[in-house]
């Protein structure tokens, strides 16, 4: 058995994580939370595929009165499921979503969008009181690709991690001197070796505190099965981690292979199959890609992925980095540091070089300027 990190336990509806507790296995609904029958059924095949906890995205009120249906048609049908929301730019539609979730996820970075004049500690401290008033846990999920700008602003000496483990700490801190210790963090970023680094980071400065473990937009099978696995062996084996999703790119009827990839890689730590040195081709191609999620404006993105993927073997064997994302909150921040970026909004595509905006293309415009602009960093 892996010694795990004696974290505090955090209660989210009938499961409770950390303190030794089994790594509870999440996922998340891909489909549109308006489309409350689509959901539905996404819900319980994800329960059914076993899933500890689901996530569903609320981006607005429309959002949030379909997650209240979808609460009460499971509860009719007596289906226990542990539900999480994950709130986006609008943090204030946790007061309708509080008294119908198990647990609250927030962006630090996303507290920005609303209300702006409003000091950040005031909006923790309203999510917090929700929370405690519902019975809810919180996330703080701290994302490479939106980290809060004072954090960014203060540089870091180039140190890419920093700004994402101090924000982390902040809001543990913050939470803490307002009598609120039911939540936990994560780190999250494409590459698996600054997840290993920022998680390992705020364990040994945090080790009380539960940590869900994840590499965001890591892409397509098998490619973001094993960029998980790369980081989750490396903090598994060192106690770290009490929950975990794997982010895949699938289309909506495989989410549960996120759940039976994240079981699998959990059994093959607890039972020595890790390698004994990890690697992460630096000098090969690096295609990143958002998990499915409700806030993918267009389905097409998943097979868009696919393409890229295929259209791009030649270039195998560059140091490259191409990413393709699936929706505008997450898509124009985390294009940024790819060499190639594509982020897919519900007609076009954005294309950016280098942070650089190129264009918008139609669909089937976009692989034939992808391809012009890699045959071009290549030359």
């Amino acid at each position: 058995m892996i010694r795990r990190n004696a974290t505090r336990e955090v209660k989210i509806g009938n499961l409770t994580i950390g303190n030794g507790h089994p790594i509870a296995v999440q996922s998340m609904c891909a489909t549109p939370t308006t489309d409350v029958a689509a959901t539905l059924e996404q819900l319980l095949a994800l329960r059914e595929a076993g899933a500890d906890i689901i996530r569903v995205a609320a981006d607005n009120k429309k959002d949030a009165a379909a997650l209240i249906a979808l609460r009460r048609q499971l509860e009719e049908a007596a289906a226990d499921t542990v539900i999480s929301v994950d709130l986006q730019e609008n943090y204030r539609l946790a007061e309708m979503l509080a008294p119908h979730v198990d647990k609250i996820r927030y962006n630090p970075g996303h507290l920005y969008h609303h209300e702006r004049a409003r000091p950040w500690r005031d909006k923790v401290a309203y999510l917090a009181d929700l929370a405690a008033r519902h019975d809810c846990a919180l996330r703080v999920g701290v994302n490479a690709g939106s980290v809060d700008p004072e954090r960014l602003a203060a540089g870091h000496g180039g140190d890419s991690v920093a700004p994402m483990v101090i924000s982390a700490l902040q809001h543990s801190e913050c939470l803490d001197r307002l009598g609120f210790t039911r939540y936990c963090v994560s780190l999250k970023d494409s590459d698996p070796r600054k997840v290993i680094d920022a998680c390992r980071r705020f364990a040994e400065a945090r080790p009380e505190v539960p940590q869900h473990l994840g590499v965001t937009e890591a892409g397509m099978p098998p490619e973001g099965i094993e960029k998980t696995r790369i980081a989750f062996e490396q903090l598994i084996s060192r106690g770290i981690g009490d929950t975990i999703r794997v982010s895949l790119t699938v289309r909506n009827d495989q989410k549960h292979r996120e759940i039976s990839a994240g079981r699998q890689i959990i059994e093959d730590i607890h039972a020595g199959r890790v390698r004994s040195v990890v690697r992460f081709n630096d000098d090969r191609l690096n295609l990143i890609s958002c998990p499915s999620c409700s806030r993918v404006e267009n389905q097409a993105f998943v097979d868009l992925a696919q393409q890229v993927r295929e259209r791009t073997r030649y270039a195998r064997d560059h140091a490259i980095t191409i990413a393709v994302m699936g929706c505008r909150v997450n898509g124009p921040g985390e294009t940024d540091d790819a060499d190639l970026g594509l982020w897919c909004g519900p007609h076009y595509v954005n294309l950016k070089r280098r942070g650089e905006k190129i264009g918008a293309f139609k669909y089937d415009q976009i692989l034939d300027r992808l391809d012009r602009e890699l045959r071009d960093l290549i030359d």
